[in-house]
């Protein structure tokens, strides 16, 4: 069976491409494990910093795949859990690799495909690009999703469109807090290079830190001990030998090692 995917590396940042674009890069069983695949293979190479979510066609992701969307309507409940927690795996994932990522967005995303890119640490898009939570229109709900978007975008913007499955444009994901960035189409590179950049000055430990650290403070219900686990973090990372480095470097003020001189 054909690949889904490309996965390419350029030094120390891989860039995950999704190539179903005759079916505008729907999901079914395949793609998702392959996704799952990548994404763990991406997770164990200590050489990668930085990963760059992308796909191939006009569009980022139109969620179900309709054949499989078919099977699974006909499929129990159980195999339905099965499929649906394999999804739940997908996104896990991707929310928590520990690798900064960014979602170049150069189309719409639907469904699933907004799964991708509230999972993702960046996401710029361009002006075209349209999105939609449509699932309420077939009697369901973004459920496998919904943690990651609700974290995107907010309780009170996920309560309006998981409610009314209305399509909104990049100016409007912009503003709930979905895409980062809107750009032309023709600067959406050079965007995506601009946060790749600044991800590589960061120190390595650090930046794949951040997503935890944020993830850990939000979770937090304990005042005190969210004080000591902070005041635990800072100092560890102190000590490091990364840590050690960067202070190093700004007090002799010169570029720390990870970045390329």
């Amino acid at each position: 069976m054909a690949s889904s995917l490309q996965l390419q590396r350029d030094a120390s940042v891989a860039r995950l491409r999704m190539t179903r674009a005759q079916v505008h890069n729907a999901f079914d069983a395949g793609l998702i494990a392959e996704l799952t695949a990548a994404l763990d293979d991406v997770a164990a190479d200590a050489g990668i910093r930085v990963l760059v979510l992308e796909a191939e066609g006009a569009s980022f992701s139109a969620g179900a795949d309709l054949n499989w969307m078919r099977g699974m309507a006909a499929a129990s409940e159980a195999e339905n859990r099965e499929d649906s927690l394999a999804l739940a795996r997908l996104m896990r994932t991707l929310d928590e690799l520990p690798k900064p990522t960014i979602a170049r967005v150069q189309g719409a995303a639907f469904g699933g495909g907004i799964g991708l890119v509230a999972c993702c640490d960046i996401a710029i898009g361009v002006p075209e690009a349209k999105f939609g939570l449509t699932e309420s229109k077939l009697g369901l709900l973004p459920a496998v999703i919904s943690p990651y978007v609700i974290a995107a975008i907010g309780q009170r913007n996920a309560r309006r469109y998981f409610a009314t499955a209305e399509l909104f444009d990049a100016a409007e994901a912009h503003r709930i807090g979905l895409l980062h960035e809107v750009v032309d189409d023709a600067a959406l590179d050079a965007a995506v290079q601009r946060q790749v950049d600044l991800l590589l000055k960061a120190g390595p430990i650090a930046s794949s830190l951040a997503k935890s650290l944020v993830r850990d403070v939000a979770a937090h219900a304990d005042g005190a001990k969210h004080d000591a686990d902070n005041a635990a973090l800072i100092a560890r990372l102190r000590v490091s030998p990364e840590g050690q480095e960067g202070l190093s470097a700004f007090l002799d003020k010169r570029k720390p090692h990870w970045i390329a001189h």
